[in-house]
């Protein structure tokens, strides 16, 4: 049985979800609106952070795959 996603794709929603993690992060009040949810930025943020390594580590992983393929 096939993995139905590529390293492609895993690369790709990986970079969408750290973009939208850091842009969060960043524009969120640490009180959202009137309800009694209290975001942790601190955790958003290394959240995103975390997402941010492991996209670059599949950049590397790609880059390594072009130059072993010369």
């Amino acid at each position: 049985m096939n993995f139905p996603l590529s390293f492609l794709d895993i690369s790709l929603f990986l970079a969408v979800t750290a973009i939208i993690l850091l842009i969060t992060s960043e524009l969120i009040s640490p009180y959202y609106g009137k309800t009694n949810l209290l975001i942790n930025k601190k955790r958003l943020k290394r959240a995103a952070l975390i997402v941010s390594i492991l996209f670059l580590m599949t950049i590397v992983v790609r880059i390594y795959g072009m130059i072993t393929s010369l």
